[in-house]
């Protein structure tokens, strides 16, 4: 009996350590995911074109009729699946390098705010209230209307008006972590604040960080198509989800699919990263991996 029970332990430890990579929300999240970020990632290729060729005796051609345009046209006789996968390249990058930068300077200043608090900590947390008061919408249609449309510019005015959460998120973490033991031993053994804040305590306040990042690339997806739907965002010319919304919505009733194949990839890529982020928010929570 002996010997059964520890042969069938590193069985069942096999088990548990690959079930979580079967769930639901991990599988369909990097099929979703995945899928459009390899189209987008090889866009260039498949369509060296840019998505600009216009056959205006082809316009309006309704979608499933051809297999030159599996997709349907716009009413500039262009092909709509070319430019839905082109488009992804606008909303990925924006969405990747915004959070991406949010989440650097958020973290750099919400590790000193929590670790030295004091002065330093209440004026960066005042100055955050008072910034997350701040309408983004409105605050990028006025930055906009003043500097002009661009990629770099929306990436930027996203890192400026995020970083807050990330600040947020990891001053409230350091306020518990610089408390903890493990940090005491290292003041201890005359470890210098820069080693003991990102090599002992950012490790441990990692696991809130990568979820949020997650969730934040999703939201700054759709923030990207909102304001390029709006005219904000990219030149005209270069395809993006919000742009084709934009151009479609006089052809709604007409021609659908100009609209709804823009708007269903917006849908589902945002759907894959939320799906994401909730595996990645069970797996990393201690309380949800020891209730199951």
């Amino acid at each position: 009996m002996t010997d059964q029970t520890q042969t069938m332990k590193p069985q069942m430890g096999f088990r548990q350590k690959y079930h979580r990579f079967l769930k639901f929300e991990f599988i369909a999240g990097v099929l979703l995911t995945g899928t459009l970020g390899a189209l987008v990632l090889f866009s260039p290729i498949l369509f060296p074109e840019g998505g600009r060729t216009v056959d205006l005796l082809a316009r309006l051609t309704p979608p499933f009729l051809t297999m030159e345009h599996p997709l349907g046209t716009d009413p500039l006789g262009r092909d709509i699946l070319e430019r839905v996968i082109l488009g992804g390249r606008v909303s990925f990058t924006v969405g990747i390098f915004s959070a991406a930068g949010a989440v650097v300077l958020g973290t750099v200043i919400g590790l000193l705010a929590g670790y030295y608090r004091g002065l330093w900590d209440t004026l960066i947390m005042r100055f955050a209230d008072i910034q997350l008061a701040l309408p983004f919408i409105l605050m990028a249609i006025t930055v906009i209307a003043i500097v002009g449309p661009g990629i770099d510019r929306i990436i930027i005015l996203m890192i400026v008006s995020q970083w807050v959460q990330y600040a947020r998120l990891v001053r409230s973490s350091v306020l518990s972590l610089r408390e903890r033991e493990f940090v005491q031993a290292a003041r201890s053994y005359g470890l210098r604040d820069r080693k003991i804040i990102f090599g002992h305590i950012l490790p441990n306040a990692l696991g809130p960080l990568i979820i949020l990042l997650t969730l934040n690339v999703a939201n700054n997806i759709l923030l990207e198509s909102s304001l390029t739907f709006l005219g904000l965002g990219a030149d005209p010319q270069t395809p993006t989800w919000g742009g084709m919304l934009s151009e479609g919505r006089n052809y709604i009733q007409t021609a659908w699919w100009v609209t709804v194949f823009p708007g269903v990839t917006i849908m589902l890529t945002v759907l894959g990263l939320n799906l994401l982020g909730d595996w990645l928010r069970d797996e990393l929570d201690p309380l949800g991996r020891t209730s199951r």
